[in-house]
């Protein structure tokens, strides 16, 4: 039985996107109904067609005699104990037998739990529901319970170009492989101009482009001959970074290469190139984690403002974008100093990077990471955190006497 209170809030946020279905559901009180809409607004339930009126479940007993019932229905009931269960009798009545149907109750009743289960009820939700568990009891009923669970989706997306959006992605992406042990691929989805062959001192490669001109084709076969393996836990999706074709993949193709991927792998880090188009969109909405990388001015604030608020409306049930500061203290340049960047975002940043053309441009005409070339370094400290940060880790293997991300700029801040 399960009991889904505002407190419970340990949903796995890279549950599997619910399929295709139509459901429908007769709610007894408004509160449900609330609850009801807020997941019908997620991404996870984004292909689901959900229908919410209230009436319990006499309503649907009456609504659908005669009629065809949806493939899930979820139901409210006011009464407990053989009530309850009269009332699930008479919708069993009408009720077509391929339809699943969630019971909510007030009540955390184990026997009426047991009699409902054995009536052929697929849960016993008691409420107050939380959008996010009432998501993923969702997509428990059309997983597959032996299926592996699927990788973590995390998009790196620019405020503005030259922002070194893709830089950190890829650092972040061998952190997470190399130190955290963890399988990661990067997709690189910049088609024209990626830069993930180039950073790993790899040759770029068709892999996306064809991945994208034939998804249906992309099976565990073809996509580990696709992929370029980088060491024991790292693989690359090059892009072909070429301008002899043109790329009009649609979005549709994108999200089938994102889920053919995370089928087989952990940690997935996208790199989106910066721009907006609808795939770019629906690659955020989608992603279970997102960072946007921006530099200290204000085209980069705008951008960034706009960028997450958009993502934040279309996410009510996700935590917000993780915020990176890159290129900070830049000699000569005027700066929007990272205090006010983030009161105006109304946002901490997860990583604050100094300005270091040395260390980076090495690491570049090297073909290595930042924490291969100086695994030391402050900035190689900063990826570490962010690294942990977005996969979940954060207290894991922090090195000793590690520096805020504030530290460089004198400020003694203590890391949370």
């Amino acid at each position: 039985m399960s009991q889904h209170g505002q407190e419970d809030m340990g949903t796995d946020p890279h549950v599997r996107p619910v399929p295709r279905i139509s459901i429908h559901a007769f709610c007894e009180f408004p509160d449900t109904g609330a609850a009801l809409q807020r997941a019908a607004a997620d991404r996870r339930l984004s292909k689901a067609h959900l229908q919410v009126q209230l009436g319990g479940i006499n309503a649907a007993v009456e609504h659908y005699a005669g009629q065809v019932t949806p493939n899930l229905l979820i139901v409210e009931t006011r009464l407990t104990g053989q009530e309850a269960l009269g009332e699930l009798d008479s919708l069993a009545e009408v009720c077509d037998p391929a339809t699943k149907v969630i019971v909510v109750g007030r009540v955390n009743d184990v026997s009426l739990y047991r009699e409902l289960m054995r009536r052929g009820a697929s849960e016993y939700l008691v409420a107050p529901l939380a959008p996010l568990q009432l998501i993923e009891v969702i997509s428990g009923l059309y997983s597959d319970r032996d299926s592996a669970p699927i990788g973590k989706v995390i998009a790196f997306v620019a405020a503005r170009g030259g922002a070194g959006s893709s830089t950190l992605s890829h650092n972040a992406a061998w952190c997470i492989a190399e130190e955290l042990h963890v399988e990661t691929t990067i997709v690189d989805f910049d088609l024209a101009f990626g830069t993930c062959g180039l950073d790993f001192n790899d040759e770029s490669s068709q892999g996306v482009a064809d991945a994208l001109s034939a998804p249906e084709r992309l099976d565990d076969v073809l996509l580990d001959r696709l992929l370029l393996k980088r060491g024991d836990h790292l693989s690359l999706f090059t892009a072909p970074a070429a301008l002899e074709r043109d790329y009009d993949a649609v979005p549709e193709a994108y999200e089938a290469v994102i889920d053919a991927v995370r089928q087989s792998c952990p940690c997935v880090i996208l790199d989106l190139p910066h721009g907006w188009s609808p795939w770019i969109r629906n690659c955020l909405i989608a992603a279970d984690e997102i960072v946007v990388v921006a530099t200290p001015d204000l085209t980069s604030l705008r951008n960034a403002k706009n960028l997450i608020e958009v993502v934040k409306n279309a996410r009510p049930n996700d935590q917000s974008p993780r915020l990176v500061l890159n290129q900070v203290n830049q000699p000569k340049r005027p700066e929007i100093p990272p205090k006010d960047f983030a009161e105006t975002m109304g946002l901490d940043p997860a990583a604050v990077i100094p300005f270091d053309p040395g260390l980076f441009g090495t690491a570049a005409n090297n073909g290595q990471m930042l924490l291969e070339l100086q695994p030391k370094a402050a900035i190689s400290e900063s990826v570490r955190r962010l690294s942990r940060s977005i996969t979940g880790r954060t207290g894991e293997g922090t090195a000793k006497g590690a520096s805020s991300i504030f530290s460089f700029l004198g400020k003694g801040k203590k890391s949370a």
